[in-house]
Parts: C-alpha cells; sequence; structure tokens
C-alpha cells in the first residue's frame, strides 16, 4: 500500500514553484480553479518508492491576508483544508523578504519544509547561505534548490518523507518579549479554565493578539469572554503603548520583518557594497561589528551608572536632610518615649533609608528603557549571542539577563522565550547574579561609604558588571554539571530603529518607581517596625537602673555619653535582633560581618531594599557614633572595616534575591525542588565568593 503525502506548495510570487514541482515530478500540472472562485487551481501528483505524492500549487501570496482573491484563497486553505505539509519555497536572493511569508506559516504551527529555491542565482550574486543553521534556528528542515538546474530535488523529496514520518514539534516562531508577555498571560486564562479547542492555547492566543474575526466570534458567546475580554483590553493598551500605534497588523508585521531580518542577519553572508546598504544597516554594521560592538555596550552602560551615581546623588542629599529633619520633629513632637521612638526610629528612618535611593533607581530604569525602546538591546543580544554560546548560554538570555538589571520579577517571567526547558532553567539560575534595582541602594551607600565621589560611579559599574561575568561563569559551570543539552538555536529578531518613545519610557519607569514606593510604603514600613521591635525588645531594666545610677555620679559629659553608649549596645546585642545575629554570626565571621551586618542579609531574604533599612536602625540604635556623625554613609563608614565592606558587597551581589522574586522564580522553573536547589547553589557560591575576596582584601589593604 503507497502512503499519500498530501502537501501545500506555498511561496511569495516569481520564487519558481511550478517549475520546482515539475522538476520533482518529471510531470505536468493539472490545471483547474479553486471552488467557487477563478483563481487557478495546479494539482500535481507523482510516485516516489512507497510513497504518493499530492501536490497543491497555492497561488503566489507576500503574505496571509484578506487583501487580494489569490491571499484569500491561500490562507482559507492553508487554514480550513487537510493537507500534511506546507513546502515553503523562497527566493534564496532575497531571502529577507520571503521569510516575511515563512514567519506567517510558522504561526500555523503545521509540519513544514522550507526550499531555499534559486541557489544558483544566488551564488552569482555572491550570496551564502548557512542552511544547516537556518533549520536549527527556524525548526524546520532548508534545502537548497535549483529547480532549473534540478540541484538538491531528491534531497528535497526525501526531506518531505522524512518530515511526513516524524512527529510533528511546536512551532519555534517566538516575538519579541513584550508581545510574548501577553501571549502568556492569555495561554494562563485559558489553561485556568481548560478551556476546550481545535487550536493549541499558543495558536489562540495569537490569533486573539492578531485581531482574528473567526477566533474572535468562536469566543463571544463562551462564558470565558467575560473573563477574556478585561485581559485583551489590557494587553492591547500595554501593546499600543510599546508600539505607539494602535494598528495590530502593523504591529504583527513589524515583528515578523524582525524575525525575518534576525533569521537573515545569523545565516547569509552578502558581498554587496555599502552604498547599497539602508541606513538601518549602517548603524547594524557599527553597533553589531564583532569588534566595535561590545566595546561600544560596554561604554552606554558605563555611562549610564556613572550618571546613575553623579545625578543620583544631588536630590539624595535633599532627601536625607528632609528624612532627618523629620525624625528630629517627631521627637520633639511626641518626647522620649515608646511611641516616639517606634515612629521615628522604625517607620521613618526604615522607610527613608531606602527612599532615599530612589532617584538612582529612577535614573538606571530610565537608561535601561531608553535602549530598549529604540531598538538596540536586541542588537546587543544578536551581537553577544556567539559569546553566550561559549558559556551554554543563548543569546536570547541576554533579554531576561538584562531585565534583570531592573527587577528580577519580570526577568523571570520574560524567560520564557527560551522554548527549550535546560536552556531556560539555566538562564533562570543566572539571572540573581545581574544586580537588580533593590540592591542598587546597598552598593550606592557602601560606594558612597567606602570610595571618594569621583571613583564611585567607576565601582558601581564594575560591581555590576562583575556580577554579570561570575553570572557567566556560574551557567559554564550549571552547563556542564547540570544541564547538558545540545544548544538549540533560535531566531534572533531584529526590530526596526525607533526614536525614543517617552510615553513608553515614562510607563515603565514610573510603574518600576511606584512599584518601589509601594513596597517602601507597605511592605518595607512594616518590616521596618519589626526590626525595631526586635532590636529594641526584652528591656533590662535592671541593667538599666544599675547603669543610670553611674551616670548620676558621671563627673563630665563626655563620661555621661559613654555610660549612655554602653547601655544601648548592651540593649542591641541582648535584644531578639541581636540574639539572631549573635547564633548566625559563627558562620559569617570568617567573612568579616559582625551581628548587624549577619542581620542585614538575613532580613534582606525578605527584600533587598531592607538591608539598608536594617542597617539604619541598627547603627542608629547603636549610638556609638560622634555627634557628627549624622547620615547612614557616616555611621556605615566608620563601623564597618573596609575589607568586611568589599566581602559584603559581594555577597549581596550573589545571593538568594527577595522572597517575591524567589516565589516567582519558584513557579516559572517548575517547583520547590529548585528553589531549593537555587538557595544552595546561591548561598554556598555567594560565602566561598565572599571568603575569598575579604581575605584577599586584608592582604592588599596591608
Amino acid at each position: 500500500m503507497q502512503k499519500l503525502i498530501k502537501i501545500a506548495l506555498v511561496g511569495q510570487p516569481n520564487v519558481g514553484k511550478s517549475m520546482l514541482i515539475n522538476s520533482i515530478s518529471n510531470s505536468r500540472l493539472k490545471v483547474g480553479n479553486f471552488s467557487g472562485v477563478t483563481v487557478e487551481k495546479a494539482v500535481v501528483e507523482f510516485e516516489y518508492k512507497d510513497y504518493l505524492f499530492h501536490i497543491t500549487d497555492l497561488p503566489g501570496s507576500y503574505a496571509l491576508n484578506d487583501y487580494t482573491l489569490e491571499e484569500k484563497v491561500t490562507k482559507q486553505y492553508l487554514e480550513d483544508d487537510e493537507y500534511d505539509i506546507i513546502l515553503n519555497v523562497v527566493d534564496s536572493t532575497n531571502l529577507e523578504r520571503n521569510l516575511y511569508l515563512t514567519s506567517e506559516l510558522l504561526a500555523l504551527n503545521k509540519k513544514m519544509v522550507i526550499a531555499l529555491n534559486m541557489i544558483d542565482e544566488a551564488k552569482k550574486e555572491n550570496i551564502e547561505i548557512d542552511e544547516v543553521q537556518l533549520s536549527k534556528i527556524i525548526g524546520k528542515p532548508c534545502i537548497k534548490t535549483s529547480a532549473k538546474n534540478k540541484i538538491g530535488i531528491n534531497e528535497l523529496v526525501k526531506a518531505l518523507i522524512d518530515k511526513f514520518e516524524t512527529p510533528k514539534l511546536e512551532s519555534k516562531l517566538i516575538f519579541s518579549d513584550v508581545i510574548e508577555e501577553e501571549i502568556n498571560n492569555i495561554i494562563k486564562l485559558l489553561e485556568a479554565k481548560n478551556h476546550r479547542a481545535e487550536l493549541t492555547y499558543r495558536e489562540l492566543a495569537i490569533k486573539l493578539l492578531q485581531e482574528d474575526k473567526k477566533i474572535f466570534l468562536s469566543f463571544h458567546d463562551e462564558p470565558i469572554w467575560i473573563e477574556l475580554q478585561p485581559l485583551l483590553n489590557n494587553a492591547f493598551e500595554h501593546l499600543y503603548i510599546h508600539f505607539h500605534t494602535k494598528n495590530m497588523k502593523d504591529i504583527f508585521d513589524d515583528e515578523k520583518f524582525a524575525f525575518a531580518k534576525g533569521a537573515v542577519k545569523e545565516t547569509v553572508t552578502l558581498n554587496e557594497k555599502i552604498e547599497n546598504k539602508t541606513l538601518s544597516d549602517k548603524i547594524d554594521n557599527l553597533l553589531i561589528n564583532k569588534f566595535l560592538g561590545l566595546p561600544i555596550f560596554l561604554f552606554l552602560m558605563w555611562v549610564l551608572f556613572q550618571l546613575t551615581f553623579e545625578l543620583g546623588n544631588i536630590p539624595m542629599d535633599i532627601i536625607d536632610s528632609f528624612f532627618a529633619t523629620l525624625i528630629e520633629s517627631t521627637k520633639n513632637a511626641l518626647g522620649e518615649n515608646q511611641i516616639s521612638s517606634i515612629i521615628a526610629d522604625g517607620a521613618i528612618a526604615g522607610v527613608g533609608s531606602v527612599i532615599l535611593f530612589l532617584p538612582n533607581i529612577v535614573i538606571l530604569f530610565f537608561g535601561i528603557a531608553l535602549l530598549e525602546t529604540t531598538g538596540y538591546m536586541s542588537r546587543v543580544a544578536f551581537l553577544l549571542d556567539g559569546f553566550f554560546h561559549k558559556f551554554g548560554l543563548h543569546g536570547k538570555s541576554f533579554i531576561p539577563l538584562v531585565t534583570g538589571f531592573g527587577c528580577s520579577v519580570p526577568a523571570y517571567m520574560s524567560a520564557r522565550t527560551l522554548k527549550n526547558e535546560k536552556d531556560r532553567l539555566l538562564t533562570l539560575f543566572i539571572i540573581g547574579f545581574m544586580s537588580c534595582g533593590a540592591r542598587l541602594p546597598i552598593y550606592v551607600l557602601f560606594t558612597g561609604a567606602f570610595f571618594s565621589q569621583e571613583q564611585a560611579g567607576n565601582i558601581l559599574f564594575l560591581i555590576y558588571i562583575s556580577g554579570a561575568l561570575l553570572g557567566l561563569v556560574a551557567a559554564k559551570v550549571l552547563k556542564i554539571t547540570v544541564f547538558k543539552n545540545e544548544d538549540e538555536p533560535f531566531v534572533m529578531e531584529m526590530p526596526k530603529y525607533r526614536l525614543p518613545s517617552f510615553k513608553l519610557i515614562w510607563h515603565t519607569v514610573s510603574n518600576q518607581a511606584l512599584m518601589y514606593l509601594k513596597k517602601a510604603g507597605t511592605f518595607i514600613l512594616a518590616a521596618s517596625i519589626l526590626i525595631w521591635f526586635a532590636s529594641n525588645y526584652p528591656k533590662h531594666l535592671e541593667y538599666e537602673e544599675i547603669m543610670n545610677k553611674k551616670i548620676e555620679k558621671a563627673v563630665n559629659i563626655h563620661e555621661v555619653e559613654k555610660l549612655e553608649n554602653e547601655i544601648a549596645l548592651y540593649n542591641l546585642e541582648n535584644s531578639y535582633l541581636g540574639k539572631i545575629g549573635k547564633f548566625s554570626q559563627p558562620l559569617f565571621e570568617p567573612l568579616g560581618f559582625d551581628w548587624r551586618m549577619t542581620v542585614a542579609l538575613e532580613t534582606g531574604l525578605a527584600a533587598k531594599e531592607i538591608v539598608v533599612s536594617t542597617l539604619g536602625i541598627l547603627y542608629g540604635l547603636g549610638g556609638e557614633l560622634s555627634e557628627e556623625s549624622d547620615s547612614l554613609i557616616d555611621k556605615v563608614r566608620a563601623n564597618i572595616p573596609f575589607t568586611s565592606a568589599v566581602a559584603f558587597i559581594v555577597f549581596v551581589m550573589i545571593y538568594l534575591p527577595c522572597l517575591a522574586a524567589s516565589m516567582v522564580f519558584t513557579r516559572e522553573a517548575g517547583g520547590w525542588k529548585y528553589f531549593v536547589y537555587l538557595f544552595i547553589f546561591t548561598t554556598t557560591t555567594a560565602w566561598v565568593l565572599s571568603f575569598i575576596a575579604y581575605n584577599i582584601t586584608k592582604v592588599i589593604v596591608i
């Protein structure tokens, strides 16, 4: 019995489809019309070994639209008729334009083989195509052919048979992060509702975002529509802001062009004169140049961190003075009592020490958002693809990693664009090495305390780059030991260059800043009060009574201050917080940490911003400072040795992210066991590297 293979032959006009199937079958086409229309229908049948091929040559179409009758017929056939494989014929001399249609065919999620036709003409034009790499990144076999000279015909037939006999794999068509985020939101709702449909949830989500009328109608009378409609409204609003257009066709057209351009950039070598290139191509030649691209990126990052520190310092003094005045005014108004202390030294001091660094956070978020909206970050992902592969990562990992400089929560979520499970898990495990915005206040505090203002920006840049490099080394170690698998490439999208969208930048930065302030006004406020309580109780009245008698007998003000400091220190060390710190201090003593630094690290497991507020409360209450030491920076400089500060920064760079990010990691990774692995991995790595940093710094300083 012969096996019947039904093939839909698809391609743009003038790619040589008809000549190709004549070369395959050595037979003439049977020509007729599609049912109910005047559009020509060409069909050919031929036998090969145990297979009967039935090929339908669909009308040449630039895209799957309803604009022309030919395109409408092709689209309807591909969506509604029965066939086994799509044979997509593309013109090798104009691959970028042809891959636009290929991206639409990939969205259909059907078995597909791509014929790179006219390969002989491409060679004459000095166009070299790496069909092996193209096959890998698209996820479909790509065969070089020439219908005219009958090149690659046997290979093409064998590829069709292989594709017919093997199970269908999910399409590797991936969109930009903002669209992928909305696709995943829709998929989550469909999964939660256990929605039944012939199409996959991903296909439904894509069609809904593309405003497909047929799919909208199918949902409209379903109960799920009540929840789906507001979700779609939010999705569209998000996309409108990001792409600054409300035309969804234009948005997805840009995505298809980005896909096509990225695929060509990765697989095609063109020997063309620079004069023939567009302005976009000329800019790409500079920004993704293999020699200049990386130095340009590092320079831009260096400028960003310089600005983060230099510009951020201007409003810091104002904010610091404001909260210092507010604390003093509160104490004067309420008097010296426990209520006054909890409000001033607990709530206001804790929240104030976090809000102090808001300008730095805003500047960092603004810089990253600016680079993203112009299309530059996608170029950097392409640029770093080869470099990342050396460490077992994919170039597409760059977007989640650079997002991690802002906040780990969206970074973990954006790793969904990596469809290979092991690549995705590996990326999730090292996102924490990219210092999030919540760690920035800690770095600014310590760099401000131990380095001059001229050096601080450079040190800040060095901290961030060191964390990123450590992440890459960790990725290599994990790739060799845990996540062993063959690299699975994806298309690196190359979106159009755009002028900065300040509406989108404002949307991104304001949302991040509001999230930061919300955390300061709720979570961190509660934590600050809790830390104040734990550092003030239990009371040691007998000891205080003995010391107060000594104070009464003191002969001068210096002796009074000394005895008052002893009371404060004794109370703090014997408080609940002090006992926790003293209990765990032996673990951190080899790193040069005192019990206060230990407690600050432990509270940082809830939120990294709390590290700063904890240090502010603990050292502020210690009373060991002179009257001139008003700011937190002065207190840190006076109480923490430089060697311990270096080890502390290294530990903060690496250890477990905040509670919210850890929960998102657990969900994205697929279970609590991965969270346990992450905790062990990051804590061990942080301790070992902090120990090394502490001892090396001790030798250098001595």
